[in-house]
């Protein structure tokens, strides 16, 4: 598979992945058609249009392919059948997947990237991380949260700053696009569920003194 397929596929996947997430956080909040279809659009297209802003991509990637808003579109007029016989405990276990899923593929996509745009290894590990954790903090900011990531000191960010790291280290050593990918994409996402599983937690930041 060349290069640019590959990075088109990751970049499908990845936006089903972060619609799924944002349309179970607002279908779990009852919102109506509009808030739902809202939620589920910022939640796909955020990450990817930030990551194409700051590498100066135009047109935007949603723009470019307009069928990834169609198939945003038929995610939410799907939401019924989806997710209606979900309870909520299974709902969260769904968007946990799904969630760790889409930051493992918007990680290795905005630094592939940024890394094929000629930007150092540091902007590319940055903008990878930052592709992935945009889409999520817009998601909750519409839900009327505090994005998750900034608060409940579960490893999410660093995820994927360890995931791209190894990634980057990879394509430098010369390993092939489509290992490298598999192996950025697979310890990113296995990481946030092994955190999740593990309950592993970041301590505050400076540390409560006595």
């Amino acid at each position: 598979m060349h290069l640019t397929t590959l990075l088109t596929v990751i970049e499908i996947a990845a936006t089903i992945a972060f619609a799924m997430s944002g349309l179970v956080e607002a279908t779990r909040r009852k919102m109506d058609i509009v808030g739902v279809f809202s939620v589920t659009f910022v939640s796909a297209f955020a990450g990817g249009t930030l990551r194409d802003v700051l590498l100066d991509r135009r047109p935007l990637f949603w723009v470019e392919h307009t069928e990834y808003i169609w198939l945003v579109a038929a995610l939410v007029l799907s939401a019924p059948l989806l997710l209606r016989s979900r309870e909520h405990h299974l709902t969260d276990k769904v968007m946990e997947v799904v969630d760790a899923l889409g930051l493992g593929l918007f990680t290795i996509s905005g630094a592939s990237l940024a890394l094929v745009a000629g930007m150092p290894l540091t902007v590319a590990l940055l903008l990878g991380s930052i592709t992935a954790v945009f889409g999520g903090v817009t998601r909750d900011v519409l839900c009327n949260e505090i994005p998750k990531v900034y608060h409940d000191h579960r490893p999410y960010t660093l995820c994927t700053l360890i995931g791209g790291a190894l990634f980057i280290a990879l394509d430098q050593l010369g390993v092939s696009p489509h290992l490298s990918t598999l192996i950025g994409i697979c310890s990113i996402s296995g990481l946030r569920l092994l955190a999740l599983a593990c309950k592993w937690r970041i301590p505050a930041w400076p540390r409560d003194t006595p």
